[in-house]
């Protein structure tokens, strides 16, 4: 887990490494324990590294292959790595280090472009090729690390984090029209290759990018979400299913073992994280460090789900830390929380998964967590409505967006209203090809789009703030492509995640797999009151605020006299969205 950063000079520009110091230095957080920067014939990169696999300096970056003439720059992880370096080494090709980085170069250089579809993990990379005088660069299927670029007629500068291109001053910093609606309607959810900077744009997940020395750029996706199953898998009994997915399920728990540190677990006390104790036990892990966080109540809203973690923490015997935040430590943090957002994040959890981390980097560098399961096995209650819909964008956006498109043309400024871009995009993505029912296009755009832009960007974001690598099994991409097979019945029945659930109980309590569904609960920022409504009038009454002429100012006073009554369909806060945003533009110089 690094951060990675670099510009492309095009035309015989001159090539320096001003904006790659500016950003290397921005991203410390995501790599403490190495930086170096490579300066080539029209490439500077640049690397922050944090130590996990291959603890010494032979796998540190930039990684430099002189004999293949290749360079590379890489955040993530690849779990098959060890399988991939024997593969390679019966190819001829020998290694100098131990680690995953080099077999990314020499699977670049044995396979070419579809090297992507030989791994198995979470990545964003880029190679500078010198001898076919180009660069490439690729992301993960499911979008698990970031990768922002912003290109110019002279340049191209990448990077893990948006914030970081903006401090090299390169970058006009105007609001993107289409990314603003997308914003206010998807919870924050910008989707790639969109983000709220105008042209500022992230690598879409499963795709990669070819740039050529002229300035020239290829994209071509690699991988897609199918959910049609062929005659045999249409045979399956729901037994065949559940024993398919409890395979599946282990060996991506099992995958994201392989480190050469400790890896815990963040134990929320649902049954997704409590399924990854469990099977980590199974497969006979020892004092396994697990985390939880806890929030004081308010408005009679329970802010901490102890009950459960402590459940599964004493069932598997665990080195159980229970992390508790009172309300005096949110505010204090909430600047540095907004600070370490590559883009800005509505959730209420962002602040929870912040000063989680904080804690969980004091005992272990990695984690794994339980992000995505709703999103694959249909835990959300939005999906059963779209089991028999006769509309299905219609209807996907009563139940799922924020506002309506007359509401959002309402709130803004006569600059910003125009088409309804949120609509045409889910009515875009429904219409592709691999999902033919109403509710595998709900779950389709959930997993690929939703998902990635909210819950995964969070649990990256936040867990680099603090140094801590976070690894998500429920989106490994083989368990995934599993789960769009399964019959839609089997996973939005019974109260959603219907087979999860029963794979699940001959793992861990029925208590903690028939409780109510939960959340990660920050209740303070959904009923904002007292001295969260004073910060929040401090950010939005402020000149900055008035004079930038997006969001409309009698809405936000609007939302100021009564916060309580703006609640979004999903239970967020209005005001809270609207509070987020404008304080994100603000710590961002923007």
């Amino acid at each position: 887990m690094c951060g990675i950063c670099g510009e492309l000079f095009f035309n015989d520009h001159p090539v320096n490494e001003k904006s790659v110091k500016i950003m290397n230095k921005d991203m410390i957080k995501r790599g403490p324990d190495h930086e170096d920067t490579y300066h080539g014939i029209w490439a500077s990169l640049g690397h922050r590294r944090l130590k996990i696999i291959d603890l010494s300096d032979e796998s540190n970056q930039p990684f430099i292959d002189p004999k293949l003439g290749l360079i590379l720059v890489f955040n993530g992880a690849i779990y098959n790595f060890k399988e991939l370096r024997k593969e390679l080494e019966q190819l001829g090709y020998t290694f100098y280090s131990r680690g995953d980085t080099e077999v990314i170069l020499k699977a670049y250089h044995a396979w070419g472009e579809d090297c992507v579809k030989k791994f198995n993990g979470m990545f964003a990379f880029v190679i500078y090729d010198q001898k076919n005088n180009c660069v490439f660069m690729a992301r993960d299927r499911l979008g698990i690390k970031p990768l922002y670029f912003f290109k110019t007629p002279e340049s191209l500068i990448f990077a893990s984090s948006l914030p970081a291109i903006l401090k090299t001053g390169n970058v006009a910093k105007n609001i993107s029209k289409e990314a603003l609606h997308f914003y206010m309607s998807l919870h924050a959810v910008v989707p790639a290759p969109y983000t709220l900077i105008e042209g500022v744009r992230k690598l879409p997940p499963a795709t990669t990018m070819t740039i050529k020395k002229d300035g020239t750029v290829i994209q071509r996706p690699y991988w897609n979400l199918n959910f049609e199953r062929d005659n045999e898998e249409g045979q399956y009994t729901f037994e065949d299913w559940k024993q398919y997915l409890a395979t599946a399920f282990m060996a991506a728990v099992k995958r994201r073992l392989v480190a050469d540190v400790p890896v815990g677990v963040l134990l929320s006390g649902g049954i997704d994280s409590s399924l990854i104790v469990g099977l980590l036990a199974e497969a006979g892990q020892k004092d396994l460090k697990t985390f939880s966080i806890g929030f004081e109540s308010v408005g009679g809203e329970k802010g901490d789900e102890f009950m459960y973690s402590d459940i599964i923490a004493r069932h598997f015997a665990t080195d159980h830390h229970k992390i508790r935040v009172n309300s005096d430590q949110v505010l204090p943090s909430m600047t540095a929380c907004v600070q370490a957002m590559s883009e800005p994040m509505v959730s209420h959890d962002c602040i929870g998964f912040y000063l989680l981390s904080k804690e969980v980097a004091k005992h272990v560098k990695v984690v794994q967590s339980g992000q995505g399961a709703d999103e694959i096995f249909g835990g959300y209650h939005w999906y059963p409505p779209m089991m028999d819909s006769d509309n299905p964008v219609q209807d996907y956006c009563n139940v799922f967006c924020d506002r309506t498109n007359d509401e959002f043309q309402q709130i803004v400024h006569n600059d910003f209203q125009g088409d309804d871009f949120t609509s045409q995009f889910i009515e875009k993505r429904f219409s592709l090809p691999g999902a033919q029912i109403p509710v595998d296009k709900a779950l389709r755009i959930d997993s690929t789009i939703m998902l990635v832009d909210d819950p995964v960007k969070r649990v990256d974001n936040m867990t680099m703030a603090w140094s801590l690598e976070a690894r998500v099994p429920f989106l490994d991409h083989e368990l995934v492509e599993l789960a769009a097979k399964i019959p839609s019945q089997h996973k939005v029945g019974n109260g959603g995640k219907y087979i999860l659930k029963e794979m699940a109980r001959s793992v861990i309590p029925n208590e903690v797999i028939d409780r109510p569904k939960g959340y990660f609960p920050v209740p303070a920022l959904k009923y904002i009151q007292g001295k969260y409504l004073d910060f929040v009038k401090t950010v939005l009454k402020s000149d900055t605020c008035k004079s930038r002429k997006i969001i409309r100012n009698e809405y936000i006073d609007l939302l100021l006299e009564s916060p309580e009554a703006h609640i979004t369909p999903l239970k967020g806060s209005k005001l809270w969205q609207v509070t987020l945003l404008e304080f994100w533009m603000q710590q961002n110089g923007i």
